[in-house]
């Protein structure tokens, strides 16, 4: 038996987060059947308002609209989405420096020790939380508050929406017979198929095994489970800047499925851009690429490449993928999406050159891309880009290419790339 609460961590989750803040910039939204995702085809977030109708995350607007012909469909706004996420984060700050950002919606933190600082129970801690998140950015969070990350993570489920659990580790007896094994953090549903063979239902008969029951089944990701459903702390609070360790992917879904090639290549190249952009971020290099086509149908093919050398430019793989997306494009099928997944990484630093390469010439190539970023940061991503994607540009227009709300309304001085970071503008004249 553990004690009440010997570590404290949090996991705060927003409720319907982008449809939430939809609501929140857009007060005439509020009680109505929402969803975002209308770029995509599918529904990307639907508020709870929607989700009572029968209405998910996931499936198309078609069969969507079928169920709810009043359902509102919005563009996704992904740019007030980041904003408000940081400003949640921010406010998760004020409670305490231990915070991480685990998703855009989601994220941890350690308050262990703070009830000395806000004179108060670690409960109350995070009600505060709650309240100040509702009151600053007129968005609900439910709160998970336990002794391990994952015990935190599955008590913010429980209460949904705009609930807190708290559960101490007297508790815990309690609490774990209560979790199905499909609620626990970290199995996915061929492990709890896997678990449900051998006659378990629910975490606590997953902590009621022996370690060495546990290790032989699921090996070491297990035992970690194992350890924290238990109250053993195995994964900090990572508050460090989150870098990629083993690759970096961009997809990107057509607003409408195509079978122009000239496009699609564009679409594919445009996500390499994206891809190597965010390696250079992080000051990184790749040396494996993979490129993936899926079909109207959801076929998907794909081809995979090791280079000779690790790079963190575009410029030096463009004819790599050409012949890669060559041999995958079939003339005349109809495709919906493109994927790039840059792999092998490593930090960009001591680049060592083939015998034939020309030194100059990379170094002058990678000069370029960083006058690019420099570029693309003061005026916008992807505000300069290949010759390719220009195609891009002159794509016909289609009904999912509405632009979202904040794009449709610029201040002045603003443009389509860069604007200023405000979701909303709120004055008294």
């Amino acid at each position: 038996m553990l004690s009440g609460f010997p570590r404290a961590v949090m996991h705060v989750d927003g409720d319907a987060f982008f449809t939430s803040v939809e609501q929140a910039l857009h007060p005439d939204l509020r009680g109505k059947p929402v969803v975002s995702g209308k770029e995509r085809g599918i529904i990307a977030c639907a508020s709870y308002e929607a989700k009572a109708i029968g209405i998910k995350r996931g499936i198309s607007l078609h069969e969507a609209r079928r169920i709810c012909p009043e359902l509102i469909i919005l563009p996704s706004d992904y740019e007030s989405y980041s904003l408000f996420s940081k400003r949640m984060f921010e406010i998760m700050r004020r409670y305490t420096p231990e915070v991480e950002e685990y998703s855009i919606d989601e994220g941890f933190a350690d308050i262990s020790g703070m009830r000395s600082v806000f004179r108060c129970s670690y409960r109350e801690i995070a009600a505060q939380l709650q309240r100040t998140i509702h009151a600053e950015l007129d968005l609900t969070v439910s709160i998970g508050l336990s002794i391990t990350k994952s015990l935190a993570k599955i008590a913010s489920d429980f209460r949904k929406p705009n609930g807190i659990t708290a559960v101490e580790g007297r508790y815990l007896h309690l609490f774990l017979p209560r979790i199905p094994l499909e609620d626990v953090w970290g199995l996915g549903p061929n492990r709890v198929r896997l678990l449900q063979k051998y006659g378990l239902r629910n975490a606590w008969d997953y902590v009621s095994k022996p370690l060495p029951w546990i290790k032989k089944l699921l090996h070491k990701p297990g035992v970690e489970i194992w350890h924290e459903l238990r109250g053993t702390p195995v994964y900090p609070v990572a508050t460090a800047a989150y870098k990629p360790q083993a690759s970096i992917s961009k997809c990107k879904t057509f607003s409408a499925p195509s079978d122009n090639r000239d496009f699609i290549y564009a679409k594919l190249i445009r996500n390499l851009e994206s891809a190597f952009i965010k390696l250079r971020r992080h000051q990184l290099c790749a040396a494996d690429i993979i490129i993936a086509l899926r079909t109207k149908d959801y076929h998907e093919t794909g081809r995979q490449a090791r280079l000779n050398r690790s790079v963190n430019n575009p410029a030096e793989v463009i004819p790599l993928v050409r012949a890669m997306f060559s041999s995958l494009h079939t003339p005349g099928k109809i495709y919906r999406s493109t994927t790039i997944i840059l792999g092998g990484l490593k930090e960009d630093r001591n680049r060592q050159y083939e015998l034939f390469e020309e030194p100059l010439r990379i170094e002058q190539m990678h000069a370029l891309y960083q006058a690019g970023d420099r570029l693309q940061k003061r005026f916008g991503k992807h505000c300069v880009f290949l010759g390719c994607g220009l195609d891009l540009q002159t794509a016909p227009p289609n009904a999912r290419d509405e632009p979202c709300w904040r794009k449709q309304h610029l201040l002045k001085g603003e443009n389509t790339r860069k604007r200023v970071h405000l979701p909303m503008l709120d004055m008294i004249v």
